[in-house]
């Protein structure tokens, strides 16, 4: 699904997705203690990976390309007394953004780009992290059967698209969890299988 097809994310967000869990994934819960310093959140959503950080006493922006989540994020954002940054931002325009972060999560936006798009994406992750900084990046993985849902990412695909400016550190074979749905009986057997990567920004 690219990206910019707004109208079916809009309709996804009219619901509740079903990667909308009320906390971050576990693949980025077990590696908290890496994620220190400030962290760029992109794809945020309605904002739970943020506000997890937030809680932490993290320096966090999240951003995402449609409104309606990023209210629903600074809603959560007041309710919970955390202070986030929010923006209504398109990830492939993150050269605009005045700031550089100690670290940058993704968790489901990475395999939405076309090809075309995915360069424009690492190169503008690549222009928000320090020297030495890291992604770490959920993705759907090719090990996935079947074609329901987005687009599945092979290992080559991800050490193409970091193979300039970056050290990939790890890809490892992870799960998405996703809420359960009586009316969708796809992804029983744990949620979709993903890759986790972590990758540093070369210094």
């Amino acid at each position: 699904m690219p990206v910019h097809d707004r109208g079916s994310f809009e309709n996804l967000y009219a619901g509740q997705p079903r990667w909308e869990i009320g906390r971050p994934q576990k693949a980025l819960l077990d590696v908290t203690d890496r994620i220190t310093g400030s962290v760029l959140d992109a794809g945020c959503g309605t904002g739970e990976n943020t506000l997890f950080f937030a809680s932490r006493g993290q320096r966090v922006t999240g951003i995402d390309f449609l409104a309606e989540p990023i209210t629903l994020a600074k809603r959560k954002a007041a309710e919970r007394g955390l202070t986030a940054t929010f923006l209504v931002m398109d990830a492939l325009a993150l050269k605009e953004l005045p700031e550089v972060f100690d670290n940058a999560i993704d968790s489901g936006l990475f395999h939405v780009f076309s090809d075309d798009d995915r360069r424009r994406y690492v190169e503008g992750l690549a222009s928000v992290l320090r020297p030495g900084g890291r992604l770490f990046l959920l993705c759907f993985s090719d090990a996935e059967p079947g074609d329901q849902g987005p687009r599945r990412v092979a290992r080559k695909e991800i050490e193409d698209a970091f193979a300039q400016s970056w050290v990939v550190e790890s890809i490892e074979p992870s799960r998405y969890e996703v809420r359960p749905d009586p009316n969708d009986s796809s992804y029983k057997d744990g949620g979709p299988r993903a890759c986790f990567v972590v990758a540093k920004k070369a210094v």
